[in-house]
């Protein structure tokens, strides 16, 4: 009150009272103006830093013609990627590699190089592929932690949809633990929802946060048109920090697992029971240890349940999706409280983890 007193001393028309005013508009235009430019400013930085990693993949398949016995390149398509170590590996979708019989993975620097495959991993929809490359070229992307993600927050998709390189578009993390299918109708879970448009062509490109660092690999949208709806999908980065260096150094995932072989969903459900059938046994593995039992033959032919999984660590199952995630959150030689039906009795047995592939 008092400055507004004192100010009215001078008249609101006076030209003191209007610089001062004009002022207090520029300064607050100014501080707008400013969070405006923080904001571009980071996004700047962040492609600069990380469009270095990502590259353009294009694949091909090799046709026969029945009649001239020709040979022939056909394009199979286009996606995107980005490099995961100096050693040349980039990791990109599985379906963007699926049944080509020659990869070219283009850098940055628009120079190409002919890929051979290293590992795919279909259930996850992540596959790894090698070029030869210097190593001045190869720019690594730096992983994150899904651990650290927030719905709102920032995010950055890089790739090359519809064949146009180095495309950027920014949006936010729209959704966290969504779920969707692979190419193998496998569940992928924890799956990130971002509204940053994502089109054909940026499949296998990285989702980066406002640090630069890897929170997923762009893979699917939901999409009425074919072209970017505000509803696109990235796998995490968790799951690909634990499949990546499996294809790496095995060429496929190993996974922890019981030792069993399961009946589809659907047999369970038409016989209204809950939880997942053990079909068989493996001979000499930890499930047989631990007196698991699957299904047998009667004297007269017909078939006799054995044991219905229903639980792993208190976790109730009712799936074999459900049976197979639950389980991939552990490690071979962990040892896993298995619950089971038995012929209607509720049993728990101890069962250690083992590799299987």
């Amino acid at each position: 009150m008092k400055l507004f007193s004192r100010l009215s001393i001078f008249g609101w028309k006076s030209p003191v009272i209007q610089l001062f005013i004009l002022i207090l508009c520029t300064l607050s235009f100014s501080s707008e103006h400013s969070d405006l430019l923080a904001y571009e400013r980071n996004t700047i930085t962040i492609f600069e830093k990380v469009s270095p990693s990502v590259v353009f993949i294009t694949s091909k398949s090799i046709q026969w013609d029945l009649f001239s016995m020709n040979v022939f390149e056909i394009p199979q398509g286009t996606g995107s990627g980005f490099v995961w170590d100096k050693k040349g590996n980039i990791v990109t979708n599985y379906h963007v590699i699926k049944n080509a019989h020659n990869i070219s993975v283009t850098l940055h620097n628009g120079k190409s190089y002919e890929a051979g495959i290293v590992g795919v991993a279909p259930n996850k929809d992540i596959a790894v592929v090698r070029i030869e490359a210097p190593i001045n070229e190869l720019k690594p992307v730096r992983p994150g932690n899904t651990a650290d993600l927030k719905v709102g927050r920032k995010v950055l998709a890089i790739g090359n949809p519809f064949g146009l390189d180095q495309t950027l578009t920014v949006g936010i993390i729209s959704a966290l633990g969504r779920e969707i299918k692979s190419v193998t109708g496998r569940t992928i879970h924890d799956v990130i929802q971002t509204d940053a448009a994502i089109n054909p062509g940026n499949s296998g490109g990285p989702l980066i946060d406002s640090r630069g660092l890897l929170i997923g690999v762009n893979t699917s949208i939901i999409t009425p048109s074919g072209g970017s709806a505000g509803i696109g999908f990235a796998v995490p980065v968790n799951t690909v920090r634990r499949v990546v260096p499996q294809l790496i150094e095995h060429g496929k995932v190993i996974r922890p697992g019981l030792g069993i072989q399961t009946l589809s969903d659907n047999v369970a459900y038409s016989n209204d029971i809950e939880g997942v059938i053990i079909a068989r046994v493996l001979p000499r593995s930890n499930a047989a240890k631990a007196g698991l039992l699957g299904l047998k033959k009667g004297l007269f032919g017909q078939v006799i349940l054995g044991d219905v999984i229903t639980g792993i660590n208190n976790k109730k199952i009712s799936s074999g999706d459900q049976l197979s995630h639950v389980i991939e959150q552990y490690n071979i030689g962990d040892i896993v409280k298995v619950s089971i039906l038995r012929k209607g009795k509720p049993i728990t047995l101890p069962v250690t983890l083992q590799r299987v592939e």
